[in-house]
């Protein structure tokens, strides 16, 4: 399988060789080039064309929200991941108004931003496999770029952390704890399961017991793919 290219659009050298570093260790994925600057990351997208842009919103030229306007103006064939210290609430909805699949926040955890580049991994290979897809199909998609599941999520749930658990188990494509779902997302155990459990009652994960010789069974949550 090809890897997924990445480029990093960021004008503070150390955040620079920190986010290279964590995106090169996360299998599948290359950095293939950095730009420092609004106008350089248009250039370098239309050049390399990379698959994925990690993009700043603090830039020296151009912010990163006119960045992105930019590169949906000009049609480019990326998708973008905001990796950013601003938290307005006007700016995140912007970005996602205009197409951004994550809004990453600094400082953050290595766990958080491999699970955002997996998730993507899973969109990425999906898009391509398929010519055509069923409702079905399109329904797990939508849910992975950020969608709600349902018309509202209860208070307390965070719809992008809900899309992540959802897909870490659509990528591992068997039953797993929450426990390994906390692993494997960066949360705490018992956050986990408090998404888990909502996406079991809303039919979009099976709950399956698994019994040992001694002890409680222990709960697996598995989705319906």
């Amino acid at each position: 399988m090809s890897q997924i290219e990445v480029l990093i659009t960021e004008d503070d050298p150390m955040v620079i060789e920190v986010n290279r570093g964590f995106v090169n260790a996360v299998s599948g994925f290359n950095v293939i080039g950095v730009a420092r600057n609004g106008r350089e990351a248009i250039d370098m997208i239309k050049e390399t064309k990379p698959d994925l842009v990690l993009l700043d919103i603090y830039l020296p030229d151009m912010d990163g929200l006119s960045t992105l306007q930019e590169i949906r103006r000009f049609g480019l064939p990326t998708d973008v991941i905001l990796v950013t210290a601003a938290q307005d609430a006007e700016t995140i909805q912007s970005v996602f108004r205009y197409g951004a699949i994550d809004y990453i926040v600094k400082p953050f955890k290595f766990a958080r931003l491999k699970s955002a580049l997996n998730c993507y991994s899973t969109l990425h290979n999906r898009f391509k496999r398929r010519c055509q897809m069923n409702q079905a199909e399109i329904d797990s998609m939508a849910l992975s770029r950020g969608q709600q599941i349902e018309e509202s999520v209860p208070k307390g749930l965070n719809e992008i952390t809900l899309k992540q658990v959802y897909l870490h188990l659509l990528k591992e494509g068997a039953a797993l704890s929450a426990e390994e779902v906390a692993e494997g997302v960066g949360l705490a155990r018992v956050t986990a399961r408090r998404y888990l459990d909502y996406l079991e009652k809303s039919g979009k994960v099976v709950l399956e017991l698994q019994y040992g010789s001694v002890g409680r069974p222990i709960n697996r949550y598995r989705t319906l793919e």
